[in-house]
């Protein structure tokens, strides 16, 4: 029997049913790595959109609460050089009175503002800031993030003779944030579509 086994043609079976082994596990590992790609391809996909949908709801919320501050505000800046004929200044804020209470003394000033964002280095965010004061002094100061991963904001404002501010337009360059951003995740290396908003408004206290 030992003999037998020992034959030629024995040898050659087990040699055959080897390459078949690993011709098997070969077509195996494709298919597993093929399931794998496509679940990730999945996870990215699911990732990058819902993050690019939350970007698009919240930042349209506050280009909506930006032109509801302005249109409310009054005394705007930054200030034109020249106050005697109609001018336009290009900046990366905008500052104005939000509230002014001659009985109380009460005035706040507010101010929209590209800023750098120190807790994620080498992007930006628009920034809230607010100081309040009460006859003259200083009573409270606040800086909150209003949108981060932003690109660019650029504000626009156009002076008539005064100067008065006429109108006001708001450009918004946004990178959604997604952690799909991270490569090393099975969910990385894919981010949504940049987002741009435009937006003009003119202050409703033109007269006073």
């Amino acid at each position: 029997m030992s003999n037998l086994l020992k034959h030629p043609m024995f040898a050659a079976r087990r040699a055959f049913s080897m390459i078949e082994m690993l011709i098997a596990l070969m077509i195996s590992s494709l298919l597993l790595t093929a399931c794998l790609v496509a679940l990730d391809s999945s996870f990215k996909s699911y990732q990058s959109t819902t993050d690019s949908a939350s970007t698009h709801v919240i930042s349209r919320l506050v280009m909506h609460r930006m032109l509801g501050m302005i249109r409310q505000g009054e005394e705007f800046g930054p200030y034109p050089l020249g106050v005697l004929t109609p001018t336009r200044v290009d900046s990366d804020y905008v500052e104005f009175v939000s509230l002014q209470d001659e009985d109380t003394g009460v005035r706040q000033v507010t101010k929209l503002a590209k800023t750098a964002d120190t807790a994620h280095p080498g992007t930006f965010m628009l920034s809230y800031q607010r100081q309040d004061f009460t006859n003259g002094t200083m009573t409270g100061q606040f800086d909150y993030p209003l949108v981060r991963n932003l690109k660019d904001a650029k504000f626009t404002l156009e002076y008539d003779i005064g100067p008065r501010l006429m109108r006001a337009t708001i450009d918004l360059t946004i990178q959604p944030e997604s952690g799909a951003s991270n490569a090393a995740h099975i969910a990385g290396g894919m981010s949504g579509e940049v987002l741009r908003l435009i937006a003009s408004t003119s202050p409703r206290r033109l007269d006073e």
